[in-house]
């Protein structure tokens, strides 16, 4: 039977789900990856961003099917040995390492793609508050960002439709939008390219693996493979308490900013939580445009098994890894 938001699948429109309007801001977007702007280099393509073209599944996912049945197909983990940032966003692969030693990434890949049919139900990963909502051609398309507390961010990228706004509070588990394909990745590589929703994970202001590299604690649940979530309460669930903020330090950071343009937004935004958050998304996101990182948290939080996997358990069992498949 199906859901409500699943229903929902029939009625996206395939500019929706690539995210093309307005289509004169999402050409201006375009041009700054192929081009580059103030303080962001271009990005940087090659014959080795071919091996991101994976036919056998993008075809029917974007068809809304599933490939393997019931599974979320892993198509690209986060990279351990990234190229730096200052030469441009890379998806080249020449120096390559997933969490479990392999090469199931690409050279500036921070986060884990989830490649699901288009249409499906987004959840989020923890208990939350939603800080951001945004669509950018150039870097993802159209993304959410939830604010965990205890220093976590996760962020949920090349959606089709949010179904949640800034300001609102959300449990685990509850669905935050539908998947696409949305950003200039889409538009490059359809119909061979693969459908995901890629999941950024920031604890401290620093991008992370949410696997277990090396003896690291995982933040997944449980702590092996992220598990989809199946609706149940947990009695332990600690409630949901907003991150707290290093004013000081984060006038600082913004002060720092060299684009004038982005200094003046974050200066603008009066709520405090607000600016440390778009403070957080654009560094996170255009690193060139800030001299270095800083912890814009009042202490610095520990990684522990806090996240499910953002999709239900009606609708998945688990998740595969593509290139064991």
């Amino acid at each position: 039977m199906k859901s409500t938001e699943v229903q929902k699948y029939e009625k996206l429109k395939f500019s929706e789900m690539m995210g093309l309007s307005p289509w004169r801001e999402r050409f201006r977007q375009a041009m700054i990856a192929l081009r580059g702007e103030e303080d962001v280099p271009p990005s940087r393509f090659g014959l080795s961003s071919l091996r991101q073209l994976r036919p056998r599944y993008g075809i029917p996912l974007w068809l809304g099917k599933q490939p393997v049945h019931r599974k979320v197909l892993l198509t690209n983990l986060w990279n351990h040995t990234q190229t730096p940032i200052e030469d441009g966003w890379s998806v080249k692969k020449t120096q390559v390492k997933d969490f479990r030693g392999r090469r199931l990434t690409y050279d500036s890949h921070n986060g884990t793609d989830f490649s699901i049919p288009i249409g499906t139900r987004v959840l989020t990963a923890a208990p939350g508050e939603v800080v951001s909502v945004m669509s950018e051609f150039n870097r993802g398309g159209l993304k959410v960002f939830i604010d965990h507390g205890e220093g976590l961010m996760t962020c949920y990228a090349h959606l089709a439709r949010n179904l949640v706004q800034v300001g609102d509070r959300v449990t685990r588990g509850q669905v935050i939008a539908l998947s696409g394909y949305s950003g200039l990745d889409s538009l490059v590589t359809f119909p061979f390219g693969v459908p995901h929703v890629h999941f950024n994970t920031w604890l401290n202001n620093e991008s992370i693996d949410p696997f277990a590299f090396q003896g690291e604690t995982s933040m997944w649940r449980g702590g092996g493979l992220p598990q989809p979530w199946d609706g149940e309460e947990e009695k332990d669930e600690v409630p949901f308490t907003p991150s707290h903020y290093n004013e000081d330090v984060l006038r600082e950071v913004i002060e720092a900013c060299k684009t004038p343009s982005v200094r003046e937004h974050l200066l603008a935004i009066e709520d405090l939580s607000l600016r440390a958050a778009q403070t957080i998304i654009q560094m996170n996101y255009y690193p060139t445009r800030f001299p270095k990182k800083y912890n814009l948290y009042d202490k610095t939080y520990l990684r522990s098994p806090r996240m499910d996997l953002p999709f239900s358990r009606e609708d998945f069992d688990g998740v595969a890894f593509v290139d064991e498949l």
